[in-house]
């Protein structure tokens, strides 16, 4: 089954004043994603500054698509994107 997946790092240093706000658009962004199920897993990274994400049976042009609705996008450091086949 076809997975990629995607590390979000935010750029801390230039936060919004309305962060609070786009922390509620951002989980019910990805609420939605994982009720329609293509995203799989969502981990917090323990350092607080982003999230690695985790579809399925999407490919890598689709999931930047879809990315990029993220309001958190806006905020980004960096982006990063991973094809990956699962073994087990």
């Amino acid at each position: 089954m076809n997975r990629v997946q995607v590390i979000l790092t935010l750029d801390m240093e230039n936060l919004p004043s309305n962060f609070p706000e786009l922390l509620k658009e951002e989980q019910a962004v990805v609420a939605e994603w994982k009720s329609q199920g293509f995203l799989e897993h969502l981990f917090l990274r323990q350092a607080k500054n982003g999230a690695v994400l985790i579809f399925k049976d999407l490919e890598e042009d689709q999931v930047q698509v879809l990315m990029e609705t993220l309001p958190f996008y806006k905020i980004k450091k960096s982006v990063e994107y991973y094809n990956l086949i699962q073994q087990f």
